[in-house]
């Protein structure tokens, strides 16, 4: 079986890749969440504490200096998908939930097939575990990598989603720093020079 990079609970706590051992909240069975993480295909992951989820407006500014080109052009997309104020309500209905990672190898960072590739894989081992995750707990609430890509042309802004409850919205997106989720729950961010990261996650119950 795949090892992630992160150690799961089993009574006292979680140990974390930065050695820390934190107390967590049993609410949340972390080890069903680790365990169904590899089976969907994800390379890392780690248990996701939700009061270290803070929604930046810094963040959602970077998207309005469009260095994205997605933004305004999607419905998963600022300015068009939910607030900063109405994530962090979302996000207080949960208790607790994962941090997942798909790790691939590139040539340089120049490799956009390799970039590319590993995004795909990303794209469809999170859509694996959402449909998974929302059997097992019913709601759940997951916040992808990138714009969506659903549909080969989004209907924004002329018409409604086509498909609402399954449009991805990107972490960035909903206004969180990435590489500061992943270093406040013990999971890295940058693999070196020659690998390329996607950082996702999922709240449930």
């Amino acid at each position: 079986m795949k090892n992630v990079s992160s150690q799961f609970p089993f009574s006292e706590g979680v140990a974390r890749s930065d050695g820390v051992v934190k107390e967590i909240n049993d609410m949340t069975d972390y080890d069903k969440l680790a365990a169904l993480a590899v089976n969907c295909g994800f390379t890392h992951a780690a248990p996701l504490d939700v009061s270290t989820l803070s929604f930046m407006q810094e963040v959602r500014d970077m998207c309005n200096a469009d260095q994205c080109d997605r933004y305004n052009t999607s419905w998963s997309c600022p300015p068009a998908c939910a607030t900063l104020e109405e994530m962090r309500v979302m996000v207080g209905k949960y208790s607790g939930g994962i941090l997942v990672q798909t790790v691939g190898e590139i040539e340089d960072s120049y490799d956009w097939e390799g970039i590319m590739e590993t995004g795909a894989r990303q794209k469809k081992n999170f859509a694996q575990m959402w449909s998974e995750l929302e059997k097992q707990y019913g709601s759940v609430l997951a916040m992808g990598t990138g714009s969506c890509r659903l549909c080969e042309s989004c209907t924004y802004p002329d018409e409604p989603c086509r498909f609402p409850d399954r449009m991805e919205v990107s972490m960035e997106a909903c206004g969180l720093f990435v590489s500061k989720v992943c270093a406040d729950n013990g999971l890295a961010y940058n693999y070196g020079p020659n690998r390329i990261a996607f950082t996702s996650c999922f709240l449930v119950g």
